[in-house]
């Protein structure tokens, strides 16, 4: 019968951009003991998102970062005076739009003790706030 565990991922971010904990996961899954199941990762914050993007060229994270900026720019930029939510600051409000067009929550199998990623896939929190942050990640494995 297969046991469910779950962990808590704290990830230190400094600014907006995409960091990669796949390691740290992996890590948590050798020491699990569980070699087959769902692992359902949750970022418990509602201004940053998860994704699964290509860890190998890092003009790739650079590009997804300026792309999301020139699709929600802060609340100082004229197109979006329209938004009431300001007080927090001018990132704040697009930092939400932006974590509700991602995704807060991925499910990923895992199979020989190891995540089933692709060659060049690798697992990000998005953060989309300027100031440090620390974010938690719920993770839970089930069989």
């Amino acid at each position: 019968m297969a046991c469910v565990m779950q962990t808590l991922f704290n990830i230190s971010t400094h600014g907006q951009g995409l960091y990669e904990f796949s390691r740290e996961v992996r890590r948590w899954l050798q020491g699990s003991g569980q070699t087959e199941g769902l692992l359902t990762l949750f970022v418990r914050h509602t201004s940053c998102s998860l994704l699964i993007q290509e860890n190998a060229d890092p003009d790739v994270q650079t590009d997804l970062r300026t792309f999301f900026h020139r699709l929600v720019p802060p609340t100082t930029d004229p197109s979006m005076r329209y938004l009431t939510h300001t007080y927090e600051g001018p990132d704040d409000m697009p930092a939400h739009i932006k974590a509700a067009m991602l995704p807060v929550s991925l499910s990923i199998p895992v199979s020989g003790g190891q995540v089933v990623l692709g060659t060049w896939q690798g697992i990000y929190l998005f953060e989309h706030r300027n100031a440090p942050q620390t974010r938690s990640v719920a993770a839970h494995l089930g069989g």
